[in-house]
């Protein structure tokens, strides 16, 4: 927790390499990546010289060294009052900023329409679930056929960015975490360079993996501290539920493999048959390991869940032998170190949150940037890939953030994910 930055008024002409600097003018407005930075060599004064202030806000705290000597100011800056010309370097700059700027405006439409479709997603999984046993064969063509969707989607791209939802969108938790290990187990699958038909068993067992819960107790399903061992024994029956309710339906024996084996351990550790590897079947493994990384991100209370971070790091620290391991490695290679939703510091101490990651560039993430000079609506998103200078250094937990830092990220008390379904030239 920290106060606002303390700063002082430093003559422009008395800049140099090392001090952190505040500019109090539009984003738009410079060439820089971010309004607050250090100084990092003669092009970042010289392009700091150009924008015709007279002084500049300096955070001594966060600086190298302290602001030249009046004396010591470098020869040619005393008219720095006089009108400035802006160079023809400082403009392409600009214009490369302004390229930038677009393409912050695509990321924000490519978010909105992620929500938009998940919420439609949501609400048809919702029907699927609630029409089950009256209209059985109904709600499985509708299951198809958000699978398919899902599917022409996901093969249009080279690519898959997948994005963090807004916490407003969430609210009926059953419904989004099959939606979030369908997402993540079919990008998952595509990356595994899995056949087209079974990406899409993979995506119709992920949506129906936990169809049995709607045979346990909704106090039992939802309890948000720990269960008792004859609870806990009495959900591990939503396994046997769900073998049951796909045999009704007349679901493919990929789909029902994930049903009664997603629980199912590579070690023999996992339930309801204890098997092995070999003897697991392959999607089910796959599933697996999606379906616990939601479940360590996504408790059923939000204060006992994983960081994004926390979930993958302890994942491959204490439960690698219990996956099938070309799997786990890529999926956290196409997750990236820090997921979508971790909380994290720049290589030049800016704070922001991993909104997006694009399975083929996983350690270049899209990130949300804190920066108190730019209103929360209107909050800077850098996309690393095209901001090579800016590099992640580090993960923290949503707690360690000031006040006013927690409430512009917003971090979220739950992770929802979807997919960039719509192809943008050249962005992805």
């Amino acid at each position: 927790m920290c106060a606002a930055p303390i700063t002082v008024d430093v003559p422009v002409e008395r800049l140099c390499v090392g001090l952190y600097v505040h500019l109090d003018v539009s984003w738009l407005d410079h060439s820089f990546a971010l309004n607050s930075f250090k100084i990092k060599s003669e092009d970042d004064l010289r392009a700091l010289r150009q924008l015709g202030l007279k002084t500049i806000r300096v955070n001594p705290a966060r600086s190298d060294c302290r602001p030249l000597p009046a004396q010591a100011a470098p020869a040619g800056t005393e008219d720095v009052q006089q009108p400035v010309v802006i160079t023809e370097e400082e403009r392409q700059k600009i214009a490369e900023k302004r390229a930038r700027v677009d393409r912050l405006v695509r990321e924000r439409e490519a978010i909105a329409s992620c929500e938009k479709q998940i919420v439609k997603a949501a609400s048809t999984l919702k029907d699927i679930t609630r029409n089950l046993f009256s209209r059985p064969k109904e709600s499985v063509e509708q299951a198809d056929n958000l699978i398919q969707q899902m599917l022409d989607s996901l093969l249009t791209d080279k690519d898959i960015a997948i994005h963090l939802m807004n916490d407003k969108i969430a609210g009926e938790e059953t419904y989004y975490h099959s939606l979030n290990v369908s997402v993540l187990t079919m990008m998952l699958g595509k990356e595994l360079g899995l056949a087209a038909a079974d990406i899409k068993l993979l995506g119709m067992g992920s949506l129906f993996h936990d169809i049995g819960k709607i045979e346990i107790p909704d106090r039992i399903v939802n309890k948000t501290f720990e269960l008792t061992r004859a609870e806990q024994s009495l959900l591990q029956q939503h396994v046997m539920y769900g073998q049951q309710i796909g045999q009704k339906l007349g679901l493919a024996k990929g789909v029902m493999d994930i049903i009664t084996q997603h629980h199912e351990y590579a070690d023999g550790s996992g339930y309801p048959q204890f098997l092995r590897a070999d003897k697991i079947a392959p999607l089910a493994r796959i599933v697996a390991i999606t379906n616990t990384y939601d479940n360590l991100c996504n408790r059923a209370n939000p204060a006992d869940s994983m960081t994004p971070y926390e979930a993958m790091s302890y994942m491959f620290a204490h439960m690698r032998k219990q996956f099938d391991a070309p799997a786990l490695n890529l999926f956290i290679r196409c997750m990236g170190i820090y997921p979508p939703g971790t909380v994290v510091q720049l290589n030049d101490g800016t704070l922001g949150m991993v909104i997006g990651v694009n399975s083929g560039k996983p350690l270049r993430p899209s990130v949300l940037i804190y920066d108190a000079s730019v209103p929360k609506s209107e909050a800077i998103i850098l996309d690393l890939e095209h901001d090579p200078a800016v590099e992640i250094v580090a993960s923290l937990k949503p707690r360690q953030l000031a006040p006013e830092v927690y409430e512009y990220l917003s971090p979220r008390k739950r992770m929802t994910y979807f997919f960039d379904t719509e192809k943008r030239n050249g962005t992805r």
